[in-house]
């Protein structure tokens, strides 16, 4: 039996893969994506695979015992079922690793996220919003003594140079929290998510965009670690 052939290696996006999102923004129908959806998978597709391949391997060892799901490409079609905004594709593509296997959104947390397009380029860590029950944990958590090791892991982060906080967060302390609580503001977060900043200028066509987020997602594993024991 012929073996498998060995997964493709992330040599960088071309230069010319922007003007693929640039070019759905305006179009937006489904007859142009179908003719333009083999240069979507080309461009963006099997290199996001490969990118997201690679850094997930050289990350597993920062999160043992924990295990880290297959990194997954989303898909590009909107549910826009009860959005008010009815284009039926997003002009960007995602890719996430989430520790466990678990889905973001559903009780995963991100040990790596990146976000491509025409709106915003960025990387991230962590949880955007928890679900009610791991925001209750979370909550208890932050108030207690783990708390004082999540602000250290915090100040730690952002010392560093990182950017580490929440997302829409609550303006004032939750009823059956102390108002003038020593941890208050991390209390008000629906979320918590960490990054590096902006992508380089350039990096996008590099192969060195691989090494940039192995890095970084190694310097933030001990917040992403955090949040899988304490709330899951």
């Amino acid at each position: 039996m012929p073996k498998a052939p060995p997964p493709a290696a992330f040599t960088g996006f071309s230069k010319s893969a922007p003007a693929f999102f640039h070019e759905l923004a305006i179009e937006m129908n489904r007859e142009w994506f179908l003719e333009n959806k083999a240069r979507y998978e080309a461009e963006w597709v099997r290199p996001m695979q490969a990118l997201l391949d690679d850094v997930r391997a050289r990350l597993v060892p920062a999160y043992k015992p924990a295990k880290l799901g297959e990194a997954k490409v989303m898909r590009i079609h909107r549910d826009v079922r009860f959005a008010k905004d009815k284009t039926p594709y997003k002009t960007h593509i995602g890719a996430v690793i989430t520790v466990a296997g678990k889905k973001v959104g559903e009780g995963g947390n991100a040990a790596m996220y990146v976000h491509l397009g025409t709106d915003e380029e960025f990387v991230g860590v962590g949880t955007y919003m928890f679900d009610p029950e791991r925001l209750a944990r979370w909550r208890t958590q932050v108030a207690g003594k783990a708390g004082v090791e999540l602000a250290t892991l915090i100040a730690k982060a952002r010392k560093a140079g990182y950017e580490v906080g929440g997302h829409d967060d609550y303006k004032k302390v939750p009823k059956g929290f102390a108002p003038d609580h020593p941890r208050a503001e991390l209390l008000k977060l629906r979320g918590l998510t960490a990054g590096p900043g902006p992508i380089p200028r350039g990096l996008l066509h590099k192969p060195a965009l691989a090494d940039w987020l192995v890095e970084h997602g190694k310097a933030l594993a001990p917040l992403v670690r955090w949040l899988n024991a304490k709330i899951g």
